[in-house]
C-alpha cells in the first residue's frame, strides 16, 4: 500500500526530521534510505545489510513518517531481541510495542488497547504467532488495526538453503494471502544469491527491491589459527584485551563449561551461555554481557542473534563453525562501533568430521550442509586474503589489493621454503597407505607413531615412516589442510574421511606442480592500526576520563531503569560527547546519536557528569534545558 505523496522537498525534510529527531543522526547509513523509500512506495524489497549496517531503522522509520497512519509489523525470531528494540524505540519516543508470551496479563491488555486506539505505530510478534495456534484470528485483528507493512527481520531463517533454516519461517507465505495489497520486507545480515532467491519466493514477494551492503568490514582483523592448545591460545588473544568485551564461541555445551571457569578463574569476568541452562541463568548471564557486568561470554551459537553491544572488541572461535555464512555474522558482532577489532579462528580438520557426525546424528546432514562445510573447511584452510575470501564468498568483488587487516596481509604467514618436497612426502604417504585412511592415519605414518593401526598394517615399514618426526602435529595437519584446499588432496565424505589424491595430487607427486605451503602463524602483535577518518567510531580528540565518567553515568541510567546499556547510548555516542565536550542543551543536539527526546530526557543529566568532571558550577539557564526552544 503506497503512502500519498509529499512534494520533494517536504518528504526529504520530513525523513531528515525523523532521523534526528528519534535517532540522533545526522545522515542515512548506505542503503538505508532506498530501503525506506521501497516500503513508502509500497514496494517488496529485500534487504542484506551486514551487522551493524543499521538495518532495524529501515524498517521502524517508515512507521513514522507515513502519511496514511497504520502501523509496521516486525517479525523476530527472538524474545530479548524484541525487548531491546522496544525499549529503545520508546526511550527515543517512538510508540512501539510486542506481543509474546512474556508479557504479563495487564500488559498484554495494554498492548491490545494501544493497537485498537491507533496508538502504536510498531508491533514486534514471533512468526508462531502469526502462523501458530490463532494465528487466523490474530492475522484478522491486524487488519482491523491498519496494517501497513511487514518486516520479517533475520529473514535467512526462513530458507532451506540458508544457515540457520527454521520450519515455522516457512509458513509465512501465508502473509501475501491474507494481505494481498500490502508491502513486504526481509532483512538479513547474511544471504549468497540462492538464498536471497529462496527468502523472495517463499515470502511470495512481488518484483522486489533487492539492496546488498557491502559485506567488507575493514575494522576487523581476521587471524586463523590451527588448534594447538586451546587455552595458551585463548589466553594470549584475551590478554591483548584487558577489561574489554569479547565472545568466545565453542561447538559444545561442555566445552563452554570448561573455558568459562577456566577464564572466570584467571580473573576474568567470564560467563557460560548455552541452551542446556536453566533459561533463568541463561537469561541472567546475557543481561550481565549486556549491562556490561561482565566482559567475557564463552557460548554455543545459541548466543548471539540480536546482541547489539556495539564495543565488543574480539570474537574467539574455539571451533569452526559449520558454515561461512555462521562465521560471517558471528565473527561480526565484534566492531560495531566501527573502531578496530579482532577475529579469530582455532581450527582442526577434526571439526568438520566432527561436525558432520553431528549431523548426520541430528537427520540434517544434507548435500546442502556438506557443501557449507565444505566451504567453511576451505576458508579456514585457506591461504589468502580473509576478507577478499569473504566477500567473494558472498558474491561482491573485493577491489583492494591488500586488506591490511588479516593474518595474510599482514605477512603472519611464513612460506615454507621446500613446499615441493614437503607436498610430495605427505602426498606419497597418502598413495603408500592406500588412499583408504584418514588424516589421523597418515599423520601418525609421516610422525612415525607405532600405533595398533599403523603396525597391523605393516605401515611402519613404509619408506615415508617417521619422515615428519619432529613436525607438531598441529602443523602437519595444516600442511594437509592446505593440500587439500589447493585441490592436491581430496577429503572424502561419510562418517570415515579418508584422503585421496586428486588429479592435481598426482602431477604434484610427480613434481609437475607448483606448490605454496605456509606455517601458521606466529604469535600476533597487539599494536593496532589506527584510523583518523574524523567520524564518530574513533578515539581521535576524545578525552579518555570524560568517556570513563560518562560511562559510568549511562551504566547507573541503564540499571536504574532496567535496559542495556547501549539503549541509553552507544559507545560512539559516548566518545563524540567526550570529544565535543557540549555545555549546553542545544550542542547537545549537534552530538552524534542525541535526538530531541534524548536530549530532552537525559541532557541535564549528561550536561552534569561534563560539568562535574571539568570542575564548573551549574550555570546553565533553566530555558535551555527544552531543547524544543533552539531557534529553527
Amino acid at each position: 500500500m503506497t503512502q500519498p505523496e509529499l512534494p520533494s522537498a517536504a518528504h526529504d525534510a520530513r525523513l531528515h526530521d525523523a532521523l534526528t529527531r528519534y535517532w540522533g543522526y545526522r545522515e542515512f547509513r548506505p542503503l538505508q534510505r532506498a530501503a525506506i523509500e521501497a516500503n513508502l512506495q509500497g514496494r517488496d524489497s529485500v534487504v542484506v545489510l551486514p551487522t551493524g549496517g543499521g538495518k532495524s531503522l529501515c524498517f521502524q522509520m517508515p512507521a513514522l513518517v507515513r502519511l496514511d497512519g497504520g502501523f509496521g509489523l516486525i517479525i523476530s525470531p527472538l524474545l530479548s531481541l524484541m525487548k531491546d528494540q522496544v525499549d529503545g524505540l520508546v526511550a527515543s519516543g517512538v510508540s512501539a510495542a510486542a506481543l509474546n508470551s512474556s508479557l504479563a496479563p495487564d500488559e498484554r491488555r495494554q498492548v491490545y488497547a494501544d493497537l485498537d486506539e491507533r496508538r502504536c505505530r510498531l508491533l514486534y510478534v514471533t512468526p508462531e504467532r502469526l502462523v501458530g495456534d490463532g494465528g487466523d484470528a490474530f492475522r484478522a485483528r491486524l487488519r482491523e488495526w491498519g496494517l501497513r507493512f511487514v518486516a520479517v527481520d533475520e529473514a535467512h531463517c526462513i530458507s532451506q538453503w540458508g544457515h540457520e533454516f527454521r520450519p515455522e519461517y516457512r509458513r509465512l507465505a501465508r502473509l501475501r494471502e491474507d494481505f494481498p495489497d500490502i508491502s513486504i520486507h526481509a532483512f538479513t545480515a547474511t544471504a549468497t544469491r540462492q538464498v536471497r532467491e529462496d527468502i523472495a519466493n517463499q515470502l511470495a514477494l512481488r518484483e522486489p527491491e533487492v539492496l546488498i551492503g557491502a559485506f567488507d568490514r575493514p575494522n576487523l582483523n581476521y587471524r586463523v589459527l590451527v588448534r594447538a592448545g586451546v587455552k595458551d591460545q585463548i589466553r594470549r588473544i584475551v590478554d591483548r584485551h584487558p577489561n574489554e568485551a569479547g565472545i568466545i564461541y565453542c561447538v559444545s555445551r561442555k566445552e563452554v563449561e570448561s573455558l568459562a571457569s577456566w577464564l572466570d578463574g584467571l580473573g576474568h569476568q567470564a560467563l557460560p551461555y548455552h541452551a542446556g541452562l536453566p533459561d533463568a541463568t541463561r537469561r541472567r548471564n546475557q543481561e550481565a554481557f549486556l549491562d556490561e557486568r561482565a566482559d567475557v561470554m564463552v557460548a554455543t551459537v545459541a548466543f548471539g542473534m540480536g546482541i547489539d553491544r556495539s564495543n565488543i572488541r574480539y570474537v574467539i572461535h574455539a571451533g569452526s563453525p559449520r558454515s561461512v555464512e555462521h562465521y560471517q555474522q558471528e565473527s561480526g558482532r565484534a566492531g560495531r562501533d566501527g573502531l578496530e577489532a579482532e577475529c579469530v579462528l582455532l581450527y582442526s580438520g577434526s571439526d568438520f568430521v566432527r561436525w558432520r557426525q553431528m549431523l548426520d546424528q541430528s537427520g540434517e546432514l544434507s548435500d546442502t550442509s556438506k557443501r557449507l562445510l565444505r566451504d567453511m573447511e576451505r576458508y579456514a584452510a585457506g591461504t589468502r586474503c580473509r576478507h577478499r575470501v569473504l566477500v567473494e564468498y558472498f558474491g561482491q568483488t573485493f577491489d583492494r589489493d591488500d586488506c591490511a587487516a588479516c593474518d595474510w596481509c599482514l605477512k603472519e604467514l611464513e612460506r615454507v621454503g621446500d613446499p615441493v618436497t614437503l607436498a610430495q612426502k605427505i602426498l606419497s604417504t597418502v598413495v603408500r597407505t592406500g588412499q583408504s585412511w584418514g588424516m589421523g592415519h597418515v599423520i601418525d605414518v609421516l610422525r612415525g607413531r607405532s600405533t595398533d593401526q599403523v603396525t597391523a598394517r605393516r605401515h611402519h615399514e613404509l619408506t615415508t615412516f617417521g619422515l615428519l618426526s619432529e613436525m607438531p602435529i598441529a602443523e602437519l595437519r595444516g600442511y594437509v589442510d592446505q593440500l587439500t584446499q589447493q585441490d592436491f588432496l581430496l577429503r572424502t565424505d561419510g562418517p570415515y574421511p579418508v584422503l585421496q589424491l586428486t588429479d592435481g595430487g598426482v602431477t604434484a607427486l610427480k613434481g609437475q606442480s607448483e606448490v605454496a605451503l605456509y606455517r601458521q602463524p606466529r604469535p600476533t602483535p597487539g599494536q593496532r592500526r589506527q584510523r583518523s577518518d574524523g567520524d564518530p567510531a574513533t578515539w581521535d580528540g576524545v578525552d579518555r576520563g570524560l568517556f570513563e565518567a560518562l560511562r559510568q553515568c549511562r551504566t547507573e541510567v541503564a540499571h536504574a531503569r532496567g535496559v542495556p546499556p547501549y539503549v541509553v547510548f552507544h559507545d560512539n555516542t559516548l566518545r563524540d560527547l567526550a570529544r565535543r565536550r557540549p555545555t549546553t542543551p542545544h550542542e547537545l543536539l549537534d552530538c552524534y546519536g542525541i535526538g530531541a527526546r534524548k536530549a530532552e530526557d537525559l541532557g541535564p543529566i549528561i550536561l552534569d557528569v561534563i560539568r562535574d568532571y571539568r570542575g564548573e558550577p551549574d550555570t546553565a539557564d533553566p530555558d535551555d534545558l527544552d531543547p524544543s526552544s533552539e531557534p529553527s
